[in-house]
């Protein structure tokens, strides 16, 4: 039920993020949810593959470079989702710092991640 929860609120952040942030584009819920979806099953399963190859960049750029990947599956995932895009990438790093923002707040304000 947790998980359930966490990907609707995630769907709604993204539905969010796009009305308000240009260059960010949703079709619909449906659509936000798929993208909800595979953003998580992404930062599970490719996220440290990505994460462990560039390690050594990560530790001199002293971890900013994990916002790169994060725009990285941002930009992958639109390319995995139809009814999802995102212009460039620096849109998409934008729209993944607002995101985990977000999704911390909502993380907190729900109770979870204890």
């Amino acid at each position: 039920m947790n998980l359930l929860i966490r990907i609707l609120v995630t769907s709604g952040l993204v539905l969010l993020i796009a009305h308000f942030m240009p260059g960010v584009h949703v079709a619909g819920f449906t659509t936000a949810l798929i993208v909800a979806i595979v953003l998580g099953l992404l930062n599970i399963f490719i996220k440290p593959i990505l994460v462990v190859l560039t390690l050594p960049v990560t530790i001199v750029t002293l971890g900013l470079f994990l916002l790169v990947i994060n725009a990285l599956i941002i930009l992958l995932c639109t390319n995995i989702v139809g009814g999802f895009s995102v212009d460039s990438f620096w849109t998409a790093l934008i729209f993944s710092i607002v995101l985990s923002l977000l999704q911390s707040i909502m993380n907190g304000i729900l109770g979870e991640g204890k």
